[in-house]
C-alpha cells in the first residue's frame, strides 16, 4: 500500500473526549474514527488489524470443530420473552417497528436465536455433539463508555455455541475451548499476561471462567495466584473481614465464594487489575429448555440438549493490545496482528536513482509476500515521517535515503538498534 494513496491522516493531538489510551492512539494514528460515544468506524489500517485478529480466532475455532454461521442482528421480542430476559437484560437495545408495530431487539448475544435455530437440525443423539460459531456486530446499551474499544455500544464479537447430549461431553469440550483460547491470546501477543480467572456462573453453574489480561487500566479486580497463574474475580472472592448485613445477604446468590487458589490452595493471592478479553460458560439446559430443544437417545427417550457458550470480543481485544503495547511515541503492534509487517520510508529527495531504488525494494517485498506500507509522499519531511511511523507502530521501519545508498536501514519499532542491509538480506529477514 502506498501511503500517498491512503486517504486517512494522522492527528497531532488526542481527542479531548477520549480518556482511554487505546482510543487516543488509534484515533490519532488513523486506525479508527469516532462517530459518537461508544461507536467507531474502522478505517483501512484498523480494519486490517481487526481482520488479522478475526482470522486467528477463526482458525482456532475451526481447529476444535467449530462451523461458522452468521445469525441475524435483528431479534424478535418473543424469543426474549421465552427466556425471561426481555425485562431483565439491562443493556438490551429495544425498538418498535414503525410499520408492523412489532417489538425487536438489537442482538447483544445470541442464545435466543441459536437455540431455536438448532431445533431444525438436532433430532437424535447421532446429531450431537455440534459446534457453531459466528463473528458479528453486537449492540449493548452501556451506561459508561469511556474506555474506548474496551467498552463500547457496538462491537465485533465471536461467540461459539456447543450442543451436547450430557454434561460429561460438555465438560470435555469445555477443556478444548480453554486450550484454544490460550492459543488465541498467545498468537495475538497477550499470552504471558492473560490468566484463567474463576468468576460467577450466574444461574448457569457454580462458576464460569474469564480470561483476564493484566493491565493497570483494567476495570476488573482479580486475585492472582503467582504459583499457578490462576486468578479469582473479586466478585466471588470471599471477604476476610467481618461480614456486614449486606455481605451476608450475598450468600444467597447462585454462586459460591472462593478464598484461595482453586488449584494449589494458596491463600496469599496478589490483587491485580485486569481487562476481560474472553469468557466461557456451561449453559447446561438454561436456553435449550425454553425452546424445547431436545434429542432422542439410543432408547428413543427424549432428553434436553446441554449447551455451552464461549465469547471473545474482537474489538476489545484490539483495544487491549494497544493498552499493553505502546510507548510515549505511539503503538507497538505485535507482528501477528500488525496492519503491515514493514513500513518502507523514502526520505524526500530529488534523486531519481534513489526513487527508482525505493520502488524496486517496494516491489521486491510485495513479490516476496511481505506486507508493506510504502511512505512515498514527496511533500512530507523526514521528521514528520518518523513521528508518524512511530505513532502507527508497524513492527519494522525501513529507511531509504542518500545516506543509505544501495542499502536499507532496518529498525524494529520496539528497539533502538538499527542496521544496514542489502536487498536480498532484507527480503530474507522479513520473509522468515
Amino acid at each position: 500500500m502506498r501511503q500517498s494513496e491512503l486517504f486517512t491522516k494522522t492527528k497531532r493531538e488526542a481527542p479531548k473526549d477520549e480518556e482511554a489510551i487505546n482510543a487516543q492512539l488509534l484515533i490519532r494514528a488513523g486506525f479508527i474514527d469516532k462517530l459518537m460515544a461508544g461507536v467507531y468506524t474502522f478505517l483501512p489500517l484498523g480494519l486490517r488489524v481487526l481482520k488479522k485478529i478475526e482470522n486467528i480466532i477463526r482458525e482456532e475455532m475451526e481447529a476444535i470443530g467449530g462451523q461458522e454461521i452468521l445469525m441475524p442482528t435483528l431479534q424478535p421480542k418473543a424469543n426474549w420473552i421465552k427466556t425471561g430476559r426481555w425485562k431483565t437484560y439491562d443493556s438490551l437495545f429495544k425498538f418498535t417497528s414503525f410499520y408492523s408495530k412489532n417489538e425487536y431487539a438489537l442482538g447483544p448475544t445470541h442464545e435466543e436465536i441459536v437455540s431455536p435455530l438448532m431445533k431444525n437440525f438436532i433430532f437424535s443423539y447421532k446429531d450431537l455433539p455440534l459446534y457453531v460459531f459466528q463473528i458479528q456486530n453486537k449492540f449493548r446499551d452501556e451506561k459508561r463508555v469511556k474506555s474506548g474499544l474496551l467498552r463500547s455500544r457496538e462491537f465485533l464479537m465471536k461467540d461459539l455455541y456447543s450442543f451436547h447430549r450430557d454434561e460429561k461431553d460438555l465438560d470435555k469440550y469445555y477443556e478444548k475451548v480453554k486450550a484454544a483460547y490460550f492459543r488465541i491470546f498467545k498468537r495475538v501477543g497477550l499470552g504471558k499476561l492473560t490468566v484463567l480467572t474463576f468468576a460467577s456462573g450466574g444461574t448457569f453453574s457454580k462458576y464460569s471462567h474469564e480470561f483476564q489480561t493484566l493491565s493497570p487500566v483494567g476495570e476488573d479486580k482479580i486475585y492472582l495466584c503467582e504459583k499457578c497463574f490462576l486468578a479469582i474475580n473479586q466478585e466471588i472472592m470471599h471477604a476476610k473481614s467481618t461480614p456486614s448485613p449486606a455481605s451476608s445477604a450475598m450468600q444467597t446468590r447462585p454462586y459460591e465464594y472462593i478464598s484461595s487458589c482453586p488449584k494449589c490452595g494458596n491463600k496469599n493471592l496478589k490483587k491485580e487489575r485486569a481487562i476481560e478479553v474472553g469468557n466461557i460458560f456451561k449453559l447446561k439446559t438454561k436456553y435449550s429448555s425454553p425452546f424445547n430443544l431436545k434429542y432422542r437417545d439410543e432408547k428413543g427417550q427424549e432428553k434436553e440438549v446441554v449447551m455451552g457458550c464461549y465469547g471473545i470480543g474482537l474489538t476489545r481485544l484490539m483495544g487491549t493490545i494497544v493498552e499493553i503495547y505502546h510507548d510515549d511515541k505511539g503503538i507497538i503492534w505485535p507482528e501477528t496482528v500488525a496492519p503491515y509487517k514493514a513500513h518502507l520510508i523514502k526520505l524526500t529527495t530529488n534523486n531519481q536513482q534513489l526513487t527508482t531504488f525505493a520502488e524496486k525494494i517496494y516491489h521486491s517485498l510485495q513479490k516476496a509476500n511481505v506486507e508493506v506500507l510504502y511512505d512515498d509522499r514527496p511533500d512530507v519531511g523526514a521528521g514528520e515521517k518518523f513521528i508518524e511511523a512511530d505513532l502507527i507502530g508497524i513492527p519494522y521501519r525501513l529507511i531509504i535515503s542518500e545516506k543509505t545508498g544501495k542499502r536499507i536501514e532496518i529498525k524494529k519499532r520496539n528497539e533502538k538498534k538499527m542496521r544496514l542491509v542489502r536487498e536480498k538480506e532484507l527480503v530474507k529477514l522479513l520473509n522468515h
